[in-house]
């Protein structure tokens, strides 16, 4: 057992030649199995293999997407203001020392254009601060712990950005890290490329604008982002309705509730007896049988024939 960049590591060296040869392999173990990383016995030349390697991955992984014709944001690091801003910031508490799986690291906080998702660097231009460090690990040398920002289960790297690209050069599974845990108003779950935070930042601007509580905003989600929109619509003018009817004026959170308990719980239980829509969430139910109430009857009534008229058809 050996410490590569700080973390302890188990290799095996099998010889490549005969007696005296200094042509080695070294064998990384780690959870996704064992990495053959060629060792030469002379720690520089290493280095340098280690980065033409992660060079030559992150060009074949690019041009991989590009004849897969997968998204532009498939190899791309999340940015983490994005993230964030899309989650909505309440806060921070520095959890401290901690060890980190590199696959839970998919972002930056400011060099998300040096390096791919995976941490493997986009040009020459870092390499020989890359080298180094490489250098320092495969001699056994101790690295400082890196820094990070924590989202959810996901990990935004603060300082120490080529330590995780060596790392993941090396086969490691996990890293020592400094550990600032970022509280949202939001989940960060589901979000694994970039395209994922348009969905989040609608629901974040609908909660905005109908600010529920936790146990009611589980119960209202949408697959569609643009219907998030849509529904902060209806939920505003169906408020809009209930102050004019009641001429009292009532707060963002007050009608929110009086929505989700008067109006959306009444309905989507009313569209499950009716048998209609049972293939929708809750939430797409609604939107979709108050859009078609009003398309057949022109009406914001709820009575019989509208279910009657729907079941129907």
């Amino acid at each position: 057992m050996v410490a590569v960049g700080g973390v302890g590591v188990t290799r095996v060296a099998q010889s490549c030649a005969g007696a005296g040869s200094r042509g080695k392999l070294a064998v990384v173990g780690g959870d996704r199995g064992l990495v053959m990383v060629r060792d030469t016995g002379f720690p520089a030349a290493d280095a340098e293999n280690d980065f033409l390697r992660a060079r030559r991955r992150q060009v074949l992984a690019r041009l991989g997407a590009w004849l897969r014709r997968e998204p532009d944001d498939v190899n791309i690091m999340l940015p983490f203001d994005e993230v964030v801003a899309v989650l909505g910031r309440a806060g921070e508490r520095r959890l401290g020392s901690r060890v980190v799986a590199l696959d839970s690291i998919v972002g930056s906080v400011d060099r998300s254009r040096e390096f791919d998702r995976r941490f493997r660097p986009t040009s020459a231009r870092s390499r020989h601060r890359w080298e180094r460090l490489a250098r320092a690990s495969r001699r056994g040398e101790s690295t400082p712990p890196i820094e990070v920002y924590r989202v959810g289960e996901l990990h935004f790297v603060v300082d120490g950005h080529h330590r995780v690209s060596v790392a993941h050069a090396l086969g490691l599974d996990s890293i020592d890290a400094v550990v600032t845990e970022i509280v949202t108003r939001l989940p960060a779950d589901g979000i694994c490329y970039r395209g994922d935070l348009i969905t989040k930042d609608f629901h974040r601007i609908f909660l905005d604008r109908v600010p529920l509580d936790p146990a009611r905003r589980a119960r209202v989600t949408l697959s569609d982002p643009w219907a998030y929109a849509e529904l902060s619509e209806a939920v505003e003018a169906w408020g809009y309705r209930l102050m004019q009817d009641s001429r009292t004026f009532l707060d963002r959170a007050t009608v929110a509730h009086r929505w989700f308990d008067e109006e959306f719980v009444p309905v989507v239980d009313m569209v499950h007896q009716a048998g209609i829509s049972t293939t929708r969430t809750d939430a797409e139910s609604y939107l979709w049988v108050i859009g078609e109430r009003y398309r057949l009857l022109r009406s914001h009534h709820w009575t019989t024939e509208v279910f009657t008229t729907l079941r129907d058809r």
